[in-house]
């Protein structure tokens, strides 16, 4: 609830910026959501999925990065299944949440910079 009541004072794109950067954590759920591309996030899906199977990545870090991609997808307007759906409102974090509302009103165009943003400042 704080978090939505600073954003209230940023303008659309820093509210955006600033709901990206705390909703994701991941580099490259970042990149690819800014970049509009569900089939590669589907694939990153599979990857995570697979390498949680083998132990390669615990399970608190797959279920992380699951609920980052699967809101990503959503936002993006993929079709998930109603087993995604389950998993995200059981997994989803107050950040993405958060999220959520503050990106549900403000364009694609908007979205796209600010996650191009927040990928060049967490390069930095």
């Amino acid at each position: 609830m704080v978090l939505l009541a600073v954003w209230s004072c940023l303008s659309p794109f820093q509210a955006i910026q600033a709901a990206v950067s705390d909703a994701f954590k991941t580099p490259e759920v970042i990149r690819l959501f800014a970049k509009k591309q569900p089939g590669q996030l589907r694939e990153r899906l599979s990857e995570l999925r697979r390498d949680a199977k083998v132990g390669k990545i615990g399970e608190d870090v797959c279920t992380q990065q699951t609920v980052e991609i699967l809101a990503a997808l959503k936002k993006l307007g993929d079709k998930l299944t109603p087993e995604e759906v389950a998993f995200l409102s059981t997994n989803s974090s107050a950040a993405l949440n958060s999220f959520e509302k503050v990106s549900g009103s403000v364009g694609g165009d908007v979205l796209s910079l600010a996650g191009s943003e927040v990928e060049k400042a967490q390069r930095t």
